[in-house]
C-alpha cells in the first residue's frame, strides 16, 4: 500500500540530501525510509520527520525503494512532495 503512495507521487525527493532539504522547508507529506539503510543516514531523517508530525512509511529494502522511485539503483530514503496549488 504506501509504495503505491511513492510511485503515484508526481513530485518526490530522492536520496537523503534533497529528502532532509524538503524536510526543513516544510513541502514534504510523507518520507519513505528502507529499512535495510544505514542507521547513521536514517536516524536524523526519521528524526526530523517524527518531530514535524510527517508520515513515515517503511519499505523493505533499499533496492524495492529505489525501483518504487523508478531509478535504477537503490536509494535510502525518498519523500512525496506537497503538491502546488
Amino acid at each position: 500500500m504506501s509504495l503505491d503512495i511513492i510511485k503515484e507521487a508526481k513530485k518526490r525527493t530522492i536520496g537523503t540530501k534533497q529528502t532532509k532539504k524538503a524536510l526543513e522547508k516544510g513541502v514534504l507529506t510523507g518520507v519513505f525510509i528502507a529499512m535495510d539503510a544505514e542507521r547513521r543516514l536514517i536516524k536524523p531523517v526519521m528524526a526530523a520527520a517524527k518531530e514535524l508530525g510527517i508520515p513515515v512509511y517503511y519499505v523493505e529494502t533499499i533496492k524495492k525503494l529505489g525501483a518504487a522511485c523508478e531509478i535504477e539503483v537503490d536509494t535510502a530514503i525518498a519523500g512525496v512532495l506537497k503538491e502546488e496549488k
